[in-house]
């Protein structure tokens, strides 16, 4: 899926990074629509990674003013940019999606000490599903409202919106965090044959082609998205109780920091 020579580029830029920064990175991975399984040819490879610092930058009065974060501009088609690791893991106790995504990626292309097996083995017990019932609702409202109220939408929108709706059904039907594999997701619609085959036609469609312009609504897709939209507006997600994960969550941490630098 990931090219050699991109990610060998892209191995290379990781090491660049922890070389500018002086830190140590432990997990970096493909995330966005390739990770999804919906990228076109010309689809940017979006890398994301977690990285630490060396212990005394922790131990700052001035900790919460530092840059958390790396960032960098868009090379080549090569978009990379990390979380520390504090950061991170304070973002997965408030189930934050994307870095529930990212550990969940299949595309890995650096994988150090024990931090993704940690956190994976955490996330049942951290992960709310009435959190991401609400991320997922909104974001393919935003999209759907954004993209595909027209006579001609952009095709390829309809992955961004159809994504999370079926997100949400696998929260419903399993109670646990939805996988990021777009394929993953279809059997919630096995009992609609019609809609699937739209849908697979659909997404062929959008891995041969690098553009997909305007076109004409695809009738099957756009009603189960409005149905499926309409349905979520009268949903109250129940709250589940969750164990309080905060010393474990810290466990990791400062395993994470004495493995990366011992």
């Amino acid at each position: 899926m990931i090219p050699a020579s991109v990610r060998s580029e892209i191995n290379k830029r990781v090491e660049r990074a922890e070389a500018e920064h002086g830190v140590r990175v432990l997990l970096a991975v493909e995330s966005g629509s390739r990770a999804w399984g919906f990228e076109s040819p010309n689809s940017d490879y979006d890398a994301r990674f977690i990285y630490v610092h060396p212990r005394d930058w922790y131990l700052s009065v001035g900790l919460e003013e530092q840059r958390d974060v790396i960032e960098y501009e868009i090379v080549d088609d090569i978009d990379l940019n990390g979380w520390d690791l504090r950061k991170a893991l304070r973002l997965f106790w408030k189930s934050n999606p994307a870095f529930v995504e990212w550990i969940q990626s299949s595309i890995i292309y650096r994988n150090e000490g024990s931090f993704r097996e940690s956190v994976l083995e955490l996330l049942p017990s951290t992960y709310s599903c009435e959190s991401g019932i609400y991320h997922y609702r909104s974001m393919a409202k935003r999209n759907y409202r954004g993209y595909l109220r027209a006579d001609l939408v952009p095709l390829k929108k309809y992955f961004y919106v159809l994504r999370p709706l079926l997100a949400v059904r696998w929260l419903e039907q399993y109670g646990k965090a939805a996988p990021i594999e777009f394929e993953k997701l279809l059997h919630l619609i096995r009992d609609n044959p019609a809609l699937l085959n739209d849908i697979h036609a659909l997404l062929e469609k959008k891995r041969a082609a690098p553009e997909m312009g305007l076109e004409p609504p695809v009738s099957s897709i756009h009603s189960f998205i409005e149905d499926e939209l309409d349905r979520l507006e009268r949903i109250n997600p129940s709250k589940s109780y969750q164990a309080s994960v905060i010393d474990s969550l810290s466990d990791v941490f400062r395993t994470c920091l004495s493995e990366a630098w011992a």
